[in-house]
Parts: structure tokens; sequence; C-alpha cells
């Protein structure tokens, strides 16, 4: 057949013949691609030599026709298979099928119980008759539950602050020592122990009696130190003693005391194991040394273990009352002082304290001090507090530590440099940065301190769980005690979630802008 004319879409490989779109290898053309030397026009594309223009290509020596790069290739390339639609359609099957069960899990365990306790908030205790907004209202009007919710207002200030501020202490400190990893462990450790354990501990941490209780045996050692402590006492004389009660707790001798007349002072009521450690057996009066110008005398337990003693004569087991501080009184002043020794004896100036009466003060029979009620209704609530915080310091300590080390080291030395202060750095450097940090402990402390319940139920004893009340726990008393009212458990758990809500919803706004940077 003749040759035809080349179409207009089609491409030639030497460009002998004319035609509007052709490549040429060598020369112009008005739609062509050039591969040597050639310019090219508008709508071709060139490899070597050429300008590409706009919407074709040439791979050598050829036009590439408009529309051609949207043509399969000589190289048999074709359209991508698979379906976009079929294939999102199978990932969202997929996904859903591994979120059924925690969805399941989570709508049995959280949104039903949720949705039913609303439900009944609004019932009365049996559950029969709808009461509206009537248990709501008991929240306001009834002692204890205003006690409970005035204690979580308490808990809710203090103890998340306080356990933040330990934790960042403990945390800043700790990279300046060597042993700061061991130190952490310590601090972290009561973390490891439950709510239980840690109120078991501190029941007896908080005992009244210091041969038991820690807390008090430290307190009433510091007290001691400083301040003088009573020897005997509840001691006491007898009726048939020489001598009387002077009001106010002292005890006076019944008649006055003469030089060269021994003077008994005889006691009760002084246990033989709380005697003075340095008391040694009483010495009779007749033979303690003096001088004719002195006064002498004895002042003894007169209590012999075992029964079988005289009263008001010193017996062989019977010891002296060491350190009991004895005064001669003259129309009301006190003219002369001294102090028991080991064995009981005592001297007195025969020319000042000669036919006054011998008194001793109440200083000697006041009661030992017993420490501090810790579990009081007074200090129950901090001292739970303070339990709580021995538990949770280590949380915030590890949590800010672990933002502490993410600080760029050399803005701190910036501004060492630059002549600030450990106290400034830390100030106007460090906790800046670690204010992302803190909101995170400060917020998980405080849904923490809304919930908590086994530490007060623990720790405060049956006489002070009033005083100690919060809501968690009312909402245990009120739901499972003895008069227990489900309509009022309901209305103070909905109550608690109220009050979670807000500080769930801040924590998340926060974490979202943090996410947005």
């Amino acid at each position: 057949m003749p040759s035809q004319d080349t179409p207009r879409d089609a491409s030639a490989a030497a460009g002998d013949g004319p035609g509007a779109d052709t490549g040429t290898t060598n020369g112009t053309s008005p739609r062509s691609g050039a591969t040597n030397g050639g310019a090219t026009p508008t709508r071709a594309g060139a490899t070597n030599g050429g300008a590409t223009p706009t919407g074709a290509g040439a791979t050598n020596g050829g036009a590439t026709p408009t529309g051609a790069g949207r043509r399969k290739s000589a190289s048999g390339t074709g359209r991508r298979s698979g379906s976009p639609v079929g294939t999102g359609r199978r990932s969202r099957t997929v996904a859903a099928g591994f979120l059924l069960p925690a969805l399941v899990l989570l709508g049995a365990l959280v949104v039903y119980p949720i949705g039913y306790s609303v439900q009944r908030s609004f019932f009365d205790s049996s559950g029969s008759s709808f009461v509206g907004l009537d248990n709501y209202l008991a929240l306001v009007t009834d002692d204890s539950l205003r006690t409970a919710a005035r204690n979580n207002v308490v808990w809710l200030v203090f103890a998340p602050v306080v356990a933040t501020a330990l934790g960042l202490i403990f945390a800043v400190l700790t990279e300046r020592v060597r042993w700061g990893t061991a130190f952490k462990l310590v601090v972290f450790m009561p973390m490891a122990i439950s709510m239980l354990a840690a109120g078991i501990i501190f029941r007896l941490v908080y005992e009244q009696d210091p041969d038991r209780g820690v807390a008090n045996a430290v307190w009433v050692g510091v007290h001691d130190t400083f301040a003088e402590s009573s020897g005997f006492p509840r001691a006491r004389p007898l009726p048939v003693h020489p001598l009387e009660a002077a009001g106010g707790g002292a005890f006076v001798t019944k008649e006055p005391v003469r030089a060269g007349q021994p003077v008994r002072l005889p006691l009760i009521g002084v246990a033989p194991d709380r005697m003075p450690e340095e008391a040694r057996p009483a010495r009779a009066p007749e033979t303690v040394q003096g001088t004719p110008d002195t006064i002498t005398g004895t002042a003894w337990l007169d209590f012999t273990r075992g029964g079988g003693g005289r009263q008001n004569a010193i017996d062989p087991a019977e010891r002296g009352l060491a350190g009991l501080r004895i005064e001669a009184v003259r129309d009301g002043a006190v003219v002369a002082r001294t102090t028991a020794a080991a064995d009981g004896s005592f001297t007195l100036p025969a020319d000042r304290a000669d036919g006054a009466l011998l008194r001793l003060p109440a200083s000697n029979f006041r009661e030992q001090y017993n420490g501090v009620e810790w579990l009081g209704p007074r200090l129950v609530t901090p001292a739970v507090i303070g339990a709580y915080v021995w538990m949770w310091a280590g949380f915030a300590m590890v949590l800010i530590g672990a933002g502490l080390a993410a600080v760029p080291r050399e803005l701190l030395e910036a501004a060492r440099v630059d002549g600030a202060n450990e106290w400034q750095v830390f100030r106007r450097i460090t906790v800046p940065l670690l204010a992302p940090v803190l909101a995170v402990v400060l917020v998980t402390l405080m849904i923490n301190v809304l919930k908590v319940f086994d530490l007060v139920f623990v720790i405060a004893p049956g006489s002070a769980q009033d005083d100690a009340n919060v809501l968690a726990l009312q909402l245990y008393r009120s739901s499972f005690g003895t008069d227990a009212d489900l309509g009022i458990g309901s209305a103070i758990a909905v109550l608690l979630l109220l009050l979670v809500v807000p500080v769930m919803v801040l924590n998340i706004r926060r974490l979202r802008r943090e996410a947005r940077r």
C-alpha cells in the first residue's frame, strides 16, 4: 500500500516527513520534541538538549502526542490492581473486631454501673418509691455528709500539693548526690505496698502509747529533752503517813520539822518497775549523816512487793525516791529546796528550814507527758493525709525526675554563667520547664484523692471515723452499713463522678494542646 501521512498524534522515529506534531532529530518543529539541539515547543518533551514542555514527553528523537503521558507505555504498564473502597471497609471491620471485647467490658463495668447509679439515686432506700432530688438534698442537710465533704476539700487542697512539692524537692536533690538512685528506690518503695498494708502500718505508728507508737516515741523523746518530766505520777501518801494534801497536787508535812529530828516522807502509788533506774535501797533517816545545823530525812516508796512490809517504816526491800523535789515552806514562801539522793536521803539547812513545813511540789506527781493524740478528733485527718503523702511522694518524684532528665542542661548552665544562684535557677528555669509534668502529677493525685477510702477506713479508729470521714467512706457506710440506704449511696457516687469529671476534662484538654504543639 502507498504510505500515508503520519497522523497528528503519532510519533516518528526520524524527522524526514513533515508533520505538525512530529519530533525531529535535528531541526525545529512547531509542536515536536527534539532529541539533540532542537527547541522544544509547548507540548513536546525532550530527553536530551531540549526544554520539557507542558503535558508531553519524548524518549529519544520522537514526539509524544498530546495526553500520551496518561496512556499505557510500550513496556505494558497498566492500571493499579485492588480497590481502595474494599480495603478501607476491611480494615474498619478488623479494628471493630479488636475493639469489641474492650467495648463490651467498658459498657458492663463502667457505663452500666454509672447509668444504674444515676437512676437509683432518684429512689428511696428500698428502691420502690421515686423521691426525686431528696437524696441529693440529704447530702447538704446531713451532718456526717457535710463533714465528709469538708474533709474532702481539705484532702483536695493539701494532699496533692504536699506530695507534688515533696516529689519535686526529692527529684531535684537526688540529681546532686551520688547515692541518688538508692534514695529514689527507698522513697518509691511505699508504692509497692497496698493501701490496706500502709493503713495497718500507720495505725501502729500513730499509737498513743509511746512504747508502741513510733510517732509518739519520737515526740515524747524530744519533749522530755527540753521539758522536765515527772518522776512519780500518781504517787500519794497513806492516811497514816505524816503527809497530807496541800491542794494543786502537792503534799505537805502535817507538823513543822525541827533540827535534830529525822523526817520521814513515805509515799505509795508508784509501780516498782517505774522507779528511777538510779534508785537504791532506802536509808533510815536516823543514819543520814548531817550536822547539828541541818535537817535530815528520807523519802521512800513505802511498799514491799509480795506484801509483809510495815507502814511508815523502812523495810529492807523498799527503795528511796531518787530525784524527789522537796521544799521548805514558811508563811507560804519557799525558804529552802533540796532533792532526794538515790537512797532517798536529803538534808536542809536548819537556819532556814527549822520550824517550816516540808512540801512535795505538784511537779513531782504530774502525769508523764504521753505524746500527741494523733488519731483524736482534731488530728486524725492530717495524720491520714501524712500516710497518703508517704505513699505517693515517691510516685511524684519518679515522674518529675523523668521530666527533669529532659530539661536542656545548657539552659541551666547559661543561667549560672549569667550570675543566677541555685534558687533562681530552680525558680526561674527548672520549675517553668517542668510545668507540664507538674500539672500531670497534680491532676493525677487530685483524681486519686477524691476516691480515697481504704487509708481512712483502716487508720481512723471507730471513735474518730466520723471526724475523718470522706465521701468515699461515707459512700461505703451508706450503701453497706447497718443503716444501708442505696439511694443516698448512689447520690454520693454521682456526686463523686461530677467532682472527678471536670478534673478529667481539664487534663484531656491539656494533653490535646500538648499534642498539637
